[in-house]
Formats: C-alpha cells, structure tokens, sequence
C-alpha cells in the first residue's frame, strides 16, 4: 500500500519533534496491507523541496527542505516518479480539480500531489495544507472516479494521530 507525503509533512519531519513524526510512525504501525505500506514523495513535492532547498526566501525553511532532501531514504521515504504519460495524465487530473473548484485555481502544486498520488495508487496523502486537506472529500473522489483514477483519503498528521492513535483502538 503506498501513502503519500506532501511537501510540508517532510518539512515537520526535518523538525526534532513534531507531529508529523507520530503520524509516520502511526501509519507504519497500524496500516494492515499484506505487502507492507511504503511511504512515496510525488514528483511535485520533490519539485518543492529542490525549490525550497536552493531558492527559498526563509534560511531556515531552506535548510530543512535540504535535511529533508539528505533523509527521504534513510526515512524510508521513496521518491516516486511517474512514466511520461504519467505526467501528462496528473496534468489534466490537476486542471480538473482547480476547474472544479476543489482546490483553488492558484494552488497548481496542490492540484499536482493530489493527481500524482491518486494515479499511483496511493490509498492515503498525509498533508497539513489546508487547502488539499478542507476539501471538499466526496467532490474530489467524484472528479478522481471520472478521471479513472483512484479515491485517495487526505489526512493532516494531526487528524491521524487524534483518530488512528492507540487509545482509539482503531484500525486501517
């Protein structure tokens, strides 16, 4: 099963302590998936971290997009890339979604990781942007569903930890 991670959850995770640590492990611990879960960064978000890492306006901002960069794999965090027909396809998905009005028509990444996580597949994208995360949930699988793609669940890390964490006995 894989779970994707957006830009600022890798960011928070750069962090010694956040909330974001808790909901990775969370996740790790409580997804039942014969094959295992594996944790993927979309291409967009490793758009935003090499921007971020390079250009970005904040130095500390700056230096945890380039500590994130330096430990997706020792994370366990995989880099997903998608085949050239791939990128075409999350494009029209991500137009979509802004045509729609489900994500606002200036959050073009936004469009992208939740297009690149539902065309590969991922069951759940952890993020705390609220503009993926207050969306509309039944109007985007809608728009997913007619673009043949799968229904991704968006959780923020702390929405997970409150609703999944151990004292709820909940299950995936």
């Amino acid at each position: 099963m894989l779970v994707a991670v957006d830009t600022n959850v890798l960011l928070d995770l750069a962090l010694p302590k956040d909330v974001a640590h808790d909901a990775v492990e969370l996740v790790r611990k409580r997804i039942k998936s014969k094959d295992g879960v594996q944790l993927v960064a979309p291409p967009t978000v490793l758009d935003e971290l090499h921007f971020l890492a390079a250009k970005g306006d904040d130095p500390k901002e700056r230096a945890l997009a380039l500590k994130a960069l330096q430990n997706l794999i020792r994370w366990g965090i995989k880099p997903l890339d998608l085949i050239p027909v791939g990128h075409g396809i999350t494009e029209t998905i991500a137009r979509k979604l802004r045509d729609r009005g489900i994500i606002p028509a200036e959050e073009v990444n936004d469009s992208f990781i939740v297009a690149e996580a539902a065309l590969a597949n991922c069951a759940l994208l952890i993020t705390s942007d609220a503009h993926i995360a207050d969306a509309d949930a039944s109007r985007m699988s809608l728009t997913l569903k007619e673009c043949d793609v799968d229904t991704v669940l968006v959780m923020t890390p702390v929405r997970l930890v409150r609703d999944f964490s151990s004292k709820t006995r909940r299950s995936w």
